[in-house]
């Protein structure tokens, strides 16, 4: 529930760590704001509060034009409605009801279609299929402002079957149509240049992801360089870049941080990075969106994370690299995969050049700008038909080569999902039941995987160094001050070890 005093005085103040945490509508003139919106705050009595744009929208609310909540920050994981709503929302921000139905959703999640729709109504204020409504709307709306996509390609890249349905949800939901958005746009502080001619299947489309400050990005790169997969991921001086395969779409995605400063100079401009994609992967947007959010784990909110932790004993460390971040993952097979050939490898280097054999061994090549992305990462599929002995030539020991190749089975077959909001101490218990798998290893997985705040390998012998501390039993008691956020204070540990203390 929300608490209308906090919510009243974080709106007054503007407070952007209260964006995409709440939104509130304004009855006098049917539209409702984030905290941060520009826009003079309307009287008390004029007010409704909502969790969510959804529950906002089903209230007969339409978005702001000028703070656009479709760019707010989403909701950190740790403060996320039960599991069962969670995991449904997710999986419908990301695009699962565009091709499938809610009774498919349901049995996708072992629970019935009745079950599933009271949950989010309960939880959410709103049914599975509002709640997708919305999402394909908002999204709509963020590319009639932020590109020159025709509209109809705006209304299939959405989610729209169809541009009839598209026109009509959209003017019935928003009193105005899709065109409208486009002619009366303001010319606001927080918008990113459009992209250019959308008719060009070879210029990205750019966009861009909201977060909350503090963001230690430049440490957070360097904790993706460690891991980065070779001909699938690049990390730079400009930013990090990947290629991308969402069912039969395949293209890339390079993504860079405007500096903070640099935004402000623009009245009003919130933090954000900027995404550049190809253009084929346009009707893949909204799985494409969720994922980058969640390897870069920017619905986190920073400011309460590392508050706890400075009082749980990490002051310095913390104030050392403010706003860190959890190293999330784009793909959760993939980074299965690379974790297991690192865990099986001597060394960073021979890790390195292990995976890149099996990436060019059975990751499809593709056509990149960049000359360091030259596949897409294997699917489970490839590897069930290498088998162990297609791996063990490449470099990979025999027992992590049979690992890897059950966990692809388990992955295909649904036994096993490696995504956000799936039940993390099932899947941990599931992974280090196989041969071959540390505790240690299943830890790295489902951290990054499930997104799994509370993550936290105490065997590892490097994090007790870290941690000034010599057995595990007095690791895990320290630890448990940093509840439920130890996984972050495992990587400010880690950092300060490694010498890397810059954000």
């Amino acid at each position: 529930m929300l608490d209308a005093e906090i919510c009243t005085r974080a709106l007054g103040a503007r407070d952007a760590r209260f964006d995409g945490l709440f939104f509130v509508g304004i009855t006098s003139t049917g539209v409702y704001c984030r905290p941060v919106c520009p826009a003079r705050v309307a009287y008390p009595d004029r007010r409704r509060f909502f969790e969510s744009p959804a529950a906002a929208e089903s209230a007969g609310f339409r978005p702001c034009l000028r703070c656009r909540p479709e760019l707010a920050p989403g909701r950190a994981i740790i403060d996320a409605v039960p599991r069962l709503a969670h995991v449904a929302a997710h999986r419908i921000a990301a695009g699962a009801l565009n091709e499938q139905t809610v009774g498919e959703l349901a049995q996708d999640l072992g629970v019935s279609e009745r079950h599933l729709r009271r949950a989010l109504e309960r939880e959410a204020g709103v049914s599975p299929l509002e709640l997708a409504q919305t999402h394909r709307l908002l999204l709509a709306k963020r590319l009639l402002a932020d590109t020159a996509l025709p509209i109809t390609r705006i209304a299939y890249a959405s989610g729209f079957q169809s541009l009839r349905r598209f026109n009509a949800v959209f003017r019935e939901r928003y009193r105005m149509s899709p065109s409208m958005v486009r002619r009366d746009r303001r010319d606001d502080a927080a918008r990113v240049p459009r992209a250019s001619s959308a008719d060009d299947a070879t210029t990205p489309l750019r966009l861009t992801l909201a977060y909350r400050e503090p963001l230690a990005w430049n440490a957070l790169l360097l904790m993706i360089r460690r891991v980065a997969v070779p001909g699938v991921e690049v990390v730079d001086w400009r930013g990090y870049g990947r290629t991308v395969r969402l069912g039969e779409r395949t293209g890339t995605v390079f993504v860079q941080r405007v500096a903070p400063n640099a935004a402000r100079e623009k009245r009003h401009a919130q933090p954000y990075l900027t995404v550049d994609l190809s253009p084929t992967l346009l009707p893949a947007l909204m799985p494409l969106l969720a994922r980058l959010r969640h390897l870069f784990d920017l619905d986190a909110e920073p400011t309460v994370i590392d508050a706890h932790l400075a009082q749980g004993g990490l002051g310095a460390v913390v104030a050392a690299l403010p706003g860190m971040r959890m190293v999330g993952a784009f793909d959760g097979f993939e980074v299965a995969v690379a974790s297991l050939v690192r865990g099986g490898s001597s060394d960073e280097r021979t890790a390195a050049e292990t995976m890149q054999r099996v990436v060019e061994s059975f990751g499809d090549p593709v056509k990149t700008a960049h000359p360091a992305l030259t596949h897409v990462a294997p699917t489970p599929e490839r590897i069930i038909e290498a088998g162990s002995s297609g791996l063990t030539p490449l470099g990979v020991p025999a027992g992590v080569a049979e690992s890897i190749v059950r966990v692809a089975h388990m992955v295909d077959d649904g036994s096993l999902r490696l995504e956000p909001g799936n039940d993390a101490d099932a899947t941990y218990r599931a992974l280090s039941g196989l041969e071959g798998i540390t505790g240690r290893l299943a830890t790295t997985i489902v951290a990054r995987a499930l997104q799994w705040p509370d993550a936290f390998a105490s065997s590892d012998r490097a994090l007790q160094r870290a941690a000034g501390v010599s057995s595990i039993r007095e690791l895990v008691t320290r630890a448990e001050r940093w509840r439920p956020w130890r996984a972050y204070a495992a990587m400010h540990l880690m950092m300060r070890a490694n010498g890397a203390m810059s954000a």
